[in-house]
């Protein structure tokens, strides 16, 4: 069955307010990262359903920047225009912009969503999670 993007917004606009916690982590492997990065079950859903691992990969290509390394609280955004041009910021808790990555061309079907990504000490890694499971 083949899903049109009008009914994926509307599930993912349904279903990611309901990922309030995380039950499991996915470790994400990047070679080039020194600690874990990983997806709580929501995060994970939004990658798998809206084809968005890509979204991941570039958070955590990212993580070598060491301004944003540095930063224990990340906030994430990724916003969409209606020519499918996108842009991704990462900013701390504060609103201080980190990075500013310009995308040409997205698929991703909703117009916005924002990320937090926090360093966890216990997990040994950077976790990414909705803002509905912080």
């Amino acid at each position: 069955m083949t899903i049109n993007r009008e009914q994926l917004v509307q599930e993912l606009e349904t279903n990611l307010p309901h990922f309030t916690g995380t039950e499991s982590y996915t470790n994400l492997r990047y070679p080039w990262l020194r600690s874990r990065f990983l997806l709580t079950d929501g995060t994970k859903y939004l990658a798998e359903t809206a084809n968005a691992f890509w979204l991941m990969d570039s958070i955590a290509s990212h993580q070598t920047n060491h301004k944003v390394a540095a930063e224990p609280f990340q906030v994430w955004k990724l916003a969409v225009d209606e020519k499918r041009q996108a842009v991704l910021t990462c900013a701390d808790g504060n609103e201080t912009v980190l990075v500013h990555q310009e995308i040409p061309y997205t698929d991703f079907p909703l117009s916005e969503i924002a990320l937090y990504a926090e360093q966890s000490d216990y997990l040994d890694g950077r976790v990414v999670m909705l803002t509905s499971e912080y």
